[in-house]
């Protein structure tokens, strides 16, 4: 096993959920409404320029988002309240679910083949619902219909694991089938979820071990963002930089993707571009400088890859990408550092980036 990549900050427990981990209908309503506002940037293609959205969403505090182009909407959960919402292009921010099982929703993932919407539940200790003297005591995936609202199933995996440890499901990600692959970045653990709400371990593996230590909040910080590749393959971002490969038939044969390069470390959230490629999201928080946008390009069937830089976010405490109107890809900064600082915080930005 590799040696243990040891932080030592000041404040080290603000980027507990930046070195963590990553829909909906038109028709959504509830507590967190706000009005945002929309700032111009640099064109990212010939036709049309991306413009930064900001949500005037207070005390939201995302940590992951998805875009549904159907109803031209972003969905995004609620660390501090559990609730998803939907952010619309002009920064409105309206709440479209409000499960009472949902501690803190972190992963977001629209599953637009089933018209739902699926999400991770954690719990760092700071929500309005959290367990406040055992934090991490929860995990879970819920289904939810995209259109109402209404859950489907929301699964308890730490029922599943049955180790009595730690967990926080930092990512989802939904295979043609509609099975869900959900990765734990606190233990070595990959569950899988069909379609009805069944859970199972897919894979626990030292591979999978994290190498990542926040000092005085949380150690051995492992996966932090899973996609489904072509291949029936997952891609998972560790933590420290770098990429696991896993053939969802064949577990066993885990290995780590071949890098010419390391991600810059903590990996915060990925997106599956359109030529099978990924925009990864690192964040910045650590070093205090710019998070950085990289696009991962692939060889032989995801056993190498060569990891590119292509833009960057000023806004350090960035924890992931997702797809956005006319081919645009937008980043999170949803304000993470104020929720585990204990301030309020009046709203976060989509800010559109380059991967290519």
């Amino acid at each position: 096993m590799q040696k243990k990549l040891k932080l030592t900050i000041a404040g080290a427990t603000l980027v507990a959920a930046v070195a963590t981990g990553t829909a909906f209908a038109a028709n959504g309503s509830g507590s967190d409404s706000g009005s945002g506002s929309v700032r111009p940037q640099a064109a990212q293609s010939k036709q049309e320029t991306p413009s930064a959205i900001d949500v005037k969403g207070p005390n939201v505090f995302p940590h992951s988002l998805d875009y549904d182009p159907r109803s031209k909407t972003f969905i995004t959960g609620s660390l501090k309240h559990g609730t998803i919402s939907a952010v619309g292009l002009d920064g409105k921010v309206r709440t479209h679910i409000d499960d009472p099982q949902l501690v803190s929703a972190q992963a977001v993932q629209v599953d637009r083949k089933r018209d739902r919407i699926l999400a991770s539940n954690v719990d760092y200790g700071t929500a309005d619902r959290s367990d406040k003297e055992n934090p991490f005591k929860v995990a879970g995936v819920g289904s939810y219909d995209l259109k109402t609202g209404k859950q489907d199933w929301c699964v308890d995996l730490t029922a599943v694991a049955g180790d009595g440890e730690k967990h926080l499901i930092s990512d989802v990600a939904v295979g043609p089938d509609g099975t869900a692959y959900a990765v734990d970045e606190l233990t070595p653990t990959v569950f899988r979820i069909d379609t009805e709400g069944r859970a199972s371990v897919l894979l626990k593996s030292d591979l999978l071990q994290g190498e990542l230590d926040i000092p005085d909040f949380l150690d051995d910080v492992g996966m932090a963002a899973v996609e489904w590749v072509s291949g029936n393959q997952l891609i998972i971002a560790m933590a420290d930089g770098s990429l696991v490969r896993v053939p969802v038939d064949h577990p066993e044969q885990a290995e780590p993707v071949k890098l010419d390069k390391k991600l810059a470390s903590p990996t915060a959230g990925m997106r599956l571009l359109k030529d099978g490629s990924i925009a990864a999201v690192s964040s910045g928080l650590l070093s205090g400088k710019p998070a950085r946008i990289q696009r991962v390009q692939p060889g032989d069937g995801w056993k190498t890859a060569t990891v590119n830089v292509t833009d960057k976010v000023e806004d350090p405490v960035t924890s992931d990408v997702t797809g956005g109107p006319g081919g645009t890809t937008y980043a999170l900064s949803g304000g993470l550092a104020d929720l585990l600082a204990g301030k309020p915080n009046k709203g976060f930005t989509l800010s559109p980036v380059k991967t290519g």
